[in-house]
């Protein structure tokens, strides 16, 4: 089954949030069909912008948000 994952990062209020200042301004990556691809792609683009504290990249789980009753693998993310 393919699992889909978003990466997007931004500029947040306060680096323990997640609230981002300006939506419009946010960097959407991409989106990927399982978690190892989405990782590397966060971690290439959280290093590029690891000297601003208010810049945040994160992976969002899409195939929880589309699929939420399907059973969740506690070994893999």
């Amino acid at each position: 089954m393919q699992k889909l994952h978003l990466v997007m990062g931004g500029r947040v209020k306060d680096p323990r949030t997640l609230e981002y200042t300006d939506l419009s301004s946010l960097d959407i990556v991409g989106v990927f069909p399982d978690y190892a691809s989405a990782e590397d792609a966060w971690r290439a683009s959280a290093q590029r912008t690891v000297d601003d504290a208010e810049m945040k990249y994160v992976i969002v789980h899409l195939h929880r948000l589309l699929q939420p009753d399907l059973p969740t693998d506690t070994t893999a993310r």
